[in-house]
């Protein structure tokens, strides 16, 4: 009798492929909540002078949110892959049908040897262009709330008519 084991992945538990938990809700919880700035972005007018509680508030929320996102996701990662994953320096990247495989180990043209370390210190790099290219966008936001955008409307008279020639 043949028999398939949906809830296995490469000979792996399909959670363990998936992700760990501790990662994603790091990951989750940190993007989600670096985004609550677009919203409160709206409601606090440019020339809102915060009081020392808020501004002590909000540097207590950022210090933590970097905490979080430079600090508990890339170190999530590393351990879901070292000890979850199985991800060492002696585990080889042949990806899909061999074709990655070196050329020291019987591949066909690929001369470089990828260790799967390799590709989790790659992916980490990648967690953290992410929080930076998100701060980036939320301080752009910030320093932009309350401009108002260029709009197209003509001022009229009291008859409702324009006041500027059209082209």
């Amino acid at each position: 009798m043949i028999a398939v084991d949906f809830f296995k992945m490469g000979g792996q538990p399909i959670l363990k492929v998936i992700g760990n938990q501790a990662f994603l809700f790091s990951f989750i919880l940190s993007t989600g909540l670096a985004l609550l700035v677009v919203p409160l972005s709206k409601r606090v007018p440019k020339d809102h002078k915060a009081t020392w509680g808020q501004c002590m508030l909000a540097s207590m929320f950022v210090f933590g949110l970097f905490v979080v996102a430079f600090g508990i996701v890339p170190d999530r990662w590393i351990a879901h892959s070292d000890a979850e994953l199985g991800w060492g320096t002696t585990d080889i990247v042949y990806g899909p049908f061999n074709i990655l495989k070196p050329t020291p180990l019987g591949g066909a043209w690929n001369p470089i040897t990828i260790p799967f370390q390799a590709v989790r210190d790659i992916i980490v790099v990648l967690i953290h262009v992410w929080y930076f290219g998100l701060a980036i966008f939320l301080w752009g936001k910030w320093q932009k709330r309350g401009e108002a955008k260029p709009g197209t409307d003509v001022a009229t008279s009291s008859y409702g008519r324009p006041l500027v020639r059209k082209s």
